[in-house]
């Protein structure tokens, strides 16, 4: 599915901006801060058009946020099956140490944890730090 398919499908507005930041998104091997976005876009779009876009991808179902261990937000594309009412991305994610990528392990979901009583849970993250295949090899 190209960036125009997918705004279509989730019924957004079908922008320039929206359709580069988007395309960005689907070349990207990991996860990307708004300042990787900012940084290829290099003066096509304003920081605000960028944060904006963002957020309306983060509110519909496109992109969820990674989280590193510097508390840095990235953003990933989401997988077929999120929407806006079904946000689901509960997968562990990645860090590697040499290069800095962040992925998706999209097939590692995290475990569940039953939580004392009083505590509710709204997401759960899970990073894990190391070296990437690529690095290693």
């Amino acid at each position: 599915m190209n960036s125009r398919e997918l705004l279509s499908h989730h019924k957004l507005r079908i922008t320039n901006s929206r359709c580069t930041i988007l395309d960005i998104f689907m070349d990207a091997e990991a996860a990307l801060s708004e300042y990787n976005i900012e940084k290829q876009l290099e003066g096509q779009c304003d920081r605000v058009t960028i944060y904006r876009t963002l957020k309306t991808f983060l509110d519909n179902g496109i992109v969820h946020k990674v989280l590193d261990e510097g508390n840095i937000v990235k953003y990933a594309v989401c997988g077929t099956d999120c929407e806006p009412a079904l946000h689901n991305h509960e997968h562990v994610h990645f860090k590697c140490q040499t290069c800095g990528d962040t992925i998706c392990l999209d097939n590692i979901p995290i475990q569940k944890i039953k939580l004392p009583n009083g505590y509710t849970k709204e997401e759960a993250n899970l990073l894990i730090l190391g070296t990437c295949v690529k690095c290693n090899n």
